[in-house]
């Protein structure tokens, strides 16, 4: 019986990862959530893992008090999080929100736990290091991305030596057509309104600036070994194809199927068999699909994020970090929807590139290109730290 770990149960993934588990029969060994710990003591009373961990150390000893009744480990932190991921059990899905869930997903791989990836900022901001890691560690790496199992079925079709161009698909979010003028002044309730797939807050702002399909060119070029000059993203309104990759003779193969993040989730912990079914795709139902070149005049954090991984180094992992604290001041309503792009593009000429970077170089520019966020929000550079600025020779 396979064994899985979830990191970030109580997320949307987390959550329809939980179904898939039940469906097929896995057993849950470890759960974890950020801070969510009445929905996480649920999931732990129906899936009974060994262990559990919660972020935040004060939710965690409320939890540890909910659970007392019971044999489940409670652990907090970071720390705490990463010793539920290198726990007992075979494959880890990485599902938590942002980059914390970098770290314990490189102490999944150090465990040699397969990884079904949903995390995308582990290969944002860390590529190169979780390849390397990977490999001396023989563990395989599973997307879980809807447009990223796409591309990894459909590259099962012939030798990816012969692979000529990724095709990436966009839904184009609730914005599509809009001009920048149109985008002034929405509010976080028009931007959290996705046409076609139910998602966190976070990610669904991201659809909204075109910056997920931005951090999903970065992901690729790390997942599949390709050149960003090798990834053509279109804007597909109907979610249908997830996305499709063309061969050197001009063949194009792509995955298509409903809008339903299960079925890749399953993919990756079932690969490379198939199973049970969550319903059939009919075309003609559907009838038409379209495809048209994203507006990056309008859209700008796609650019900005192209812009990043063609310079490599900790780019990525600064335009990543700028990113997310830049869509939670919107959503706290304290910028505007255009200032998440400007913001981001801001951080990428701010900050001074490292190539040979480590681990803890990714989280200090990630603080750096928080607090750099909160100093255009302020107005004001003054609040930048000066240890971070010396440190990035910025002064």
């Amino acid at each position: 019986m396979k064994e899985l770990i979830i990191l970030g149960s109580t997320g949307s993934i987390g959550i329809q990862s939980l179904e898939v588990a039940e469906k097929n029969g896995f057993r849950v060994t470890g759960l974890t959530a950020g801070s969510n710990i009445n929905l996480l003591e649920s999931q732990a009373r129906k899936f009974k893992p060994l262990s559990v961990a919660v972020a935040d150390t004060n939710k965690a000893k409320e939890l540890k008090i909910k659970l007392k009744d019971t044999d489940i480990k409670v652990y907090s932190g970071t720390d705490g999080v990463c010793e539920v991921a290198v726990g007992r059990g075979d494959t880890l899905i990485s599902a938590i929100v942002g980059i914390a869930g970098l770290k314990p997903t490189l102490c999944a791989i150090k465990a040699g736990k397969t990884i079904a990836l949903a995390n995308k900022e582990t290969m944002v901001t860390a590529g190169e290091i979780v390849n390397n890691l990977a490999k001396e560690n023989g563990v395989k790496i599973l997307p879980v991305d809807s447009e990223h199992s796409a591309i990894f079925q459909s590259l099962e079709a012939s030798d990816r030596k012969l692979l000529k161009k990724i095709i990436l698909t966009a839904s184009g979010g609730p914005f599509f057509g809009k001009t920048q003028k149109d985008l002034e002044n929405v509010t976080v309730k028009q931007a959290l309104n996705h046409p076609n797939w139910s998602m966190g807050a976070k990610i669904t702002i991201d659809s909204a600036t075109l910056m997920n399909k931005g951090l999903e060119v970065i992901e690729a070029v790390h997942l599949f070994g390709v050149k960003p000059d090798d990834i053509e993203v279109l804007i597909h309104r109907q979610s249908i194809l997830h996305s499709a990759v063309e061969f050197c003779d001009g063949a194009v193969i792509a995955q298509l199927g409903t809008p339903d993040m299960k079925l890749p989730i399953q993919y990756a912990l079932t690969y490379p068999e198939r199973t049970f079914s969550y319903g059939g795709l009919s075309l003609s139902d559907i009838g038409t699909l379209t495809f048209q070149k994203p507006d990056t005049d309008t859209f700008k954090s796609l650019p900005t994020c192209i812009d990043a991984i063609k310079k490599g180094g900790i780019y990525p992992a600064a335009v990543n970090g700028a990113n997310e604290q830049s869509v939670k001041l919107f959503l706290e309503g304290k910028i505007k929807f255009l200032d998440i792009a400007e913001f981001n593009a801001r951080v990428l000429s701010d900050i001074k590139n490292v190539k040979n970077f480590t681990v803890e170089d990714i989280f200090n520019t990630d603080k750096l290109a928080r607090e750099l966020v909160n100093g255009y929000y302020l107005k004001g550079k003054r609040y930048l730290s000066l240890p971070l600025l010396i440190v990035y020779g910025r002064i």
